[in-house]
Formats: C-alpha cells, sequence, structure tokens
C-alpha cells in the first residue's frame, strides 16, 4: 500500500540551528513554504523528501502526540564515501560519536557513521555496502 516517505516531522529547539546543521554539513536545501509571510514555515529538502520544522512549543496542528525535540532517530543514505562524510563533519565541527561500521538497512548492508543534531537526534549516515 505505502510507495514512498514524502515527509518528516523535527521538533527543533532552535529552528534556525538546526537549518544550519542540516544546510552546512548535510547538504540539504533549506525550503520555506506556507499560504503566506505570515505563516510561513520552514522545511528542508533532499531528493524527493523533505524534513518540515516545528519550534518547540509552536508547533503546527495536527502534530504528534508528545512533541518532543531530539527524539529521533534517523538515517540518510549517501553517495558520498563514508570517509569524507566523516572528513566533512570535521569540517563543519560535527562530532562522530560512532562508525563507521556495518549495519541492517531496510534493503541491504550499510555502512554507516552516526552523529547527533543540534536537539541530539540521532543521526545515522549511510553507504550501501
Amino acid at each position: 500500500m505505502i510507495r514512498s516517505l514524502d515527509h518528516l516531522v523535527i521538533t527543533a529547539r532552535d529552528v534556525a540551528a538546526t537549518i544550519r546543521f542540516y544546510v552546512d554539513f548535510m547538504g540539504m536545501e533549506e525550503v520555506t513554504f506556507g499560504p503566506d509571510p505570515g505563516t510561513s514555515r520552514k522545511a528542508l529538502r533532499f531528493g524527493n523528501q523533505k524534513i518540515n520544522l516545528h519550534q518547540a512549543g509552536a508547533e503546527f496542528e495536527p502534530k504528534a502526540d508528545v512533541p518532543t525535540p531530539g527524539s529521533a532517530d534517523l538515517c540518510f543514505l549517501t553517495d558520498m564515501p563514508v570517509a569524507e562524510v566523516t572528513a566533512r563533519a570535521a569540517e563543519c565541527g560535527v562530532e562522530i560519536i560512532e562508525g563507521p561500521g556495518e549495519r541492517t538497512g531496510a534493503v541491504g548492508t550499510l555502512l554507516s557513521v552516526y552523529c547527533r543534531d543540534p536537539d541530539g537526534n540521532l543521526i545515522e549516515i549511510s553507504n550501501a555496502v
């Protein structure tokens, strides 16, 4: 029944800091959307997906039952070799907390490194093996 993921939502303590992390380190594109400038929203686009951002305490409805900064555990696939991801992390001041190591992904083996975004969400960045 389900074909793909369109978007997901991250609740952030500081939306601007979250945008900087995902744009500067992960190479995503900042997107502003909404019906008018007074109610515009922020998102991060990559490929055919996006991450919508909710400011903690000012979430958009409908929302998760208990929206909590730092509660996500996300895995992203990249064509950039994991060694280059690690080097880019160092350049951006992002600490790799684990890896590289092999993991099991949705369709096969992954070579992954882990870091945390500004809210403490666990971010796995992986190459298909």
